[in-house]
């Protein structure tokens, strides 16, 4: 795919914007898991109103250092469709006013509520978990070896999503290598 005409320079173009779409494609669902640890889709539900960037950063529990980067997960949840944004006319904030766009649920983030059914937050943290990525990142290796499954665990047996007396899915080991899905 030599640089020849337009055409195979378009065709290169598209063929490395397919590889770089797929390289970065975990950014997505690392930045959604991070947005329900830090509880941004409930934040935003109780606010009851479009919510400012500067209030949804008040609200978190973080580090004030990092408060910076909220914008930029804000900017990668919203580009996926989970928020919306509104206009907010003004806010009145001691002297001054504060005026511009506040954030909103869509449907997929109402699924991710913690208090609302149906909620596939469980899953998506468990789907997400460590326990359950690893194994992805040996695939090329479980190809090449004798193994059942590439889920095995480093001193044996299984991973599996598991459900606790409370409800809330976890991965952990299992005894064996099957695996069920749990349903609420």
């Amino acid at each position: 795919m030599a640089l020849q005409n337009g055409e195979l320079s378009k065709e290169l173009l598209d063929s490395q914007a397919h590889i770089w779409n797929h390289l970065s494609g975990f950014i997505n669902s690392m930045s959604l898991k991070c947005a329900v640890q830090l509880q941004i889709p409930d934040i935003i539900s109780h606010h009851g109103s479009p919510m400012l960037l500067s209030e949804l950063v008040e609200a978190l529990n973080i580090n004030q250092e990092k408060t910076l980067f909220v914008y930029r997960l804000m900017r990668i949840l919203f580009h996926s469709s989970f928020f919306v944004k509104h206009s907010v006319l003004t806010t009145p904030r001691g002297n001054d006013e504060e005026g511009g766009e506040g954030y909103l649920l869509t449907p997929a983030s109402r699924l991710l509520l913690k208090e609302e059914t149906p909620s596939v937050r469980p899953f998506l943290l468990a789907m997400l978990d460590p326990m359950l990525m690893d194994p992805w990142q040996h695939l090329s290796k479980w190809f090449q070896n004798d193994d059942v499954t590439p889920f095995k665990q480093p001193m044996g047996g299984c991973y599996g999503i598991l459900q606790a007396n409370d409800g809330q899915l976890r991965v952990g080991p299992t005894n064996n290598c099957s695996f069920r899905l749990v349903n609420n």
